[in-house]
């Protein structure tokens, strides 16, 4: 199972890659997938997951209309809180992006984590998607996290986990991503939870396992 795991986020990774390098657009946009068992999985409601997808195509659009290709930024939202990342070419243009991410309805915190300087190759893009498969499977191997409480964004090395967690989950996780090999630095945009608020959300529906690879059939006597 833990392979099997592993090679789904890493396939996923992969195929994310590939859709994201051939885009002409520059502008990165995040977005979770809303639907059966990942909803049910997501301490965020299903209003709040909604709107998050809302607030990224949202902030994605009016940052590219007003900044063009000069810029290269990661927008990424998680009950409401937007984290932008990614490069700009000087601190107007930073300033610039977090104004406009504010704006966009619903957004309650903005977290600006935008670079000045050179724009990331082609290389880095795809490292950087690689580097957040490989973290999302650590986090499913760790059996006392509950993985699709995380939200894993990388941009140059550096891992960003959102989330709506516990301290011990919080602190968990960190030391968990710490120990992947290409992880730079972990930086922290969760939402803290007391224990008692984790257990007023009630009982997870984990989403389903992969199916069994079917067996060969057995040849006649």
């Amino acid at each position: 199972m833990k392979t099997t795991l592993k090679t789904l986020t890493l396939v996923a990774a992969a195929c994310g890659a590939l859709a994201s390098l051939s885009a002409c657009a520059p502008l990165v946009v995040g977005g979770a997938m809303v639907g059966g068992a990942l909803v049910a999985a997501d301490r965020r409601t299903t209003g709040t997951q909604v709107e998050d997808q809302g607030i990224e195509l949202k902030a994605a659009t009016r940052i590219r209309e007003a900044m063009g290709s000069r810029t290269r930024i990661n927008v990424q939202s998680h009950n409401r809180v937007l984290l932008i990342s990614g490069e700009v070419r000087n601190d107007e243009d930073k300033a610039e992006a977090e104004r406009i991410a504010s704006q966009v309805e619903n957004v309650q915190r903005v977290v600006n984590e935008i670079q000045v300087g050179f724009l990331a190759s082609l290389t880095q893009r795809s490292n950087d998607l690689v580097l957040a498969g490989k973290v999302k499977a650590t986090l499913i191997d760790a059996r006392d996290l509950q993985s699709n409480a995380f939200k894993v964004v990388a941009d140059r090395g550096i891992v960003y986990l959102m989330g709506r967690v516990t301290e011990r989950e919080a602190n968990r996780a960190t030391e968990v991503t710490r120990s992947v090999s290409g992880v730079r630095k972990v930086v922290r945009v969760f939402e803290i939870l007391t224990e008692a608020e984790l257990a007023a959300l009630g009982p997870v529906v984990a989403p389903p396992a992969p199916p069994a690879p079917a067996s060969a059939p057995t040849a006649p006597k």
